[in-house]
């Protein structure tokens, strides 16, 4: 089972892409974990954001790996606490299918996308930056995994 951090927006800081990178690599031995950026739509002055965020729903659906779980990343999806998560992805490895995880744009996600998702996951109440959920998502998949593997980094 491989997992993809699909996320519309490009150029993170480097703080985040330091962060993201040193959990992806912790990751790596028991969750294949990847980051695909899609190009945010163009906005601004005199632009329409619902043709942006429809633009960047085709570019993250041409993204999705075939036959993937699809976890949409959403305010409004389901909250699970550490451990909570972790259940979910035994379950997951369970399913003997990749993951797609998706982090949408400004607008959040497209019709299209959230047509396509199996399940939403959300992180919390508070509205963050989408660079920092990167980094947030890698470390709780990371503390998800280590938990399963009876890995001391979780403490709780």
């Amino acid at each position: 089972m491989k997992a993809r951090l699909i996320a519309v927006g490009e150029r993170a800081p480097s703080w985040v892409a330091e962060g993201f990178g040193e959990y992806q690599k912790r990751l790596s031995h028991w969750l294949p974990f990847e980051l695909i950026e899609i190009a945010p739509g163009i906005r601004g002055k005199g632009r329409d954001a619902v043709r942006a965020q429809a633009d960047e729903g085709q570019r993250v659906i041409a993204a999705l790996p075939k036959n993937a779980t699809v976890v949409l990343l959403d305010g409004r999806g389901r909250n699970h606490s550490s451990e909570a998560l972790a259940q979910r992805l035994e379950a997951w490895r369970h399913q003997g299918r990749d993951l797609a995880f998706l982090i949408g744009g400004p607008e959040g996600h497209s019709p299209e996308v959230a047509a396509k998702a199996d399940e939403s996951w959300s992180i919390g109440a508070l509205t963050l930056p989408h660079m920092l959920v990167r980094l947030i998502v890698a470390e709780q998949l990371y503390r998800a995994a280590s938990l399963l593997a009876n890995h001391p980094y979780h403490r709780a």
